[in-house]
């Protein structure tokens, strides 16, 4: 019915996030060992350039399928504001929250995008830069205080592991996006759009020519509870599938959160030593041609 979601706040955020969230909670396992939960250092690092690529890269994500135009201008823009907005408020939370005022690498790594994410549905719309900014801000709080309280209150209370935090970096903050763009449709007016602009932005055209912002609005607000209801419903019906013992082959407590049970992996992965060798192009070459310059740098 012409629900705009250009950036996919609903259909692919809040649907995604609410579908691996009722697996996970049907699934749940309550004698989990959380040993293996975690990362090292250098998979931080590397996690956090996919970061900085997502974060210069999600206005194009988008803008890519708004109306061509001014629709487009305003989606990037308005993606902008809202990603720099959690950025500052992401950090800012993230060293209040820390005894010694450090910075906890999954916020910043996550709770800096959400703002991009609840940007989705209305970046294409007239929500103006101070409204870009207020949503940024609110997706950077809640975001971050989903990592600190939100998440371990769902596995302790709810019985729901979210291993990657995606009720806090997708979940809300696609709500968050389906509820702003269905008070920015439900309140556009020609005046402000200009009358090519409404009917450009929403697509008023042929059968839809006569729906009003109003109208739209509603028409938003309940593509919002058709991607949760999907979500949760679809999610169900797998999760039950996936619990069918004759079907699949579970591992153990023990195997989750380990790699080794369906990936090749090092046998003794700290016996590979991390080397640099600078005159390895040297091989071969006369040794009198190498000076102190050419090094072999070895961590034992």
């Amino acid at each position: 019915q012409k629900v705009r979601d250009a950036g996919g706040s609903m259909v692919i955020h809040t649907f995604g996030a609410y579908y691996g969230l009722t697996i996970s909670w049907i699934l749940y396992r309550p004698k989990l060992s959380k040993s293996l939960n975690g990362s090292v250092y250098h998979s931080d690092v590397f996690a956090m350039i996919g970061t900085l690529f997502l974060w210069m890269f999600w206005p194009s994500f988008n803008s890519a399928i708004a109306d061509h135009g001014d629709g487009q201008h305003r989606a990037a823009i308005n993606t902008y504001l809202a990603l720099a907005a959690s950025v500052l408020t992401a950090f800012a939370i993230s060293s209040l929250s820390a005894r010694k005022g450090k910075l906890d690498m999954v916020h910043i790594q996550n709770a800096t995008l959400a703002g991009g994410v609840a940007m989705g549905t209305a970046a294409e719309f007239m929500i103006s830069p101070y409204g870009s900014l207020i949503v940024g801000f609110i997706c950077g709080i809640i975001s971050t205080f989903g990592y600190l309280v939100i998440t371990p209150f769902m596995e302790k209370y709810l019985k729901i592991q979210d291993t990657c935090g995606i009720h806090n970096l997708h979940a809300m903050p696609g709500v968050l996006g389906g509820v702003v763009g269905a008070i920015t449709a439900a309140t556009a007016s020609e005046s402000v759009y200009g009358h090519e602009g409404l009917v450009n932005t929403f697509d008023f055209k042929e059968k839809y020519a006569e729906r009003t912002p109003a109208t739209q609005g509603g028409f938003q607000a309940a593509g919002l509870c058709v991607a949760l209801a999907f979500g949760i419903v679809g999610g169900a019906i797998v999760g039950f599938i996936l619990r069918l013992p004759c079907c699949w082959g579970d591992p153990s407590d023990e195997n989750c959160f380990d790699d080794e049970v369906y990936w090749e992996v090092p046998e003794d992965e700290e016996s590979i030593l991390p080397i640099l060798e600078y005159n390895s192009h040297m091989v071969g070459k006369n040794t009198d041609m190498m000076s102190e310059s050419n090094f072999t740098v070895e961590q034992s």
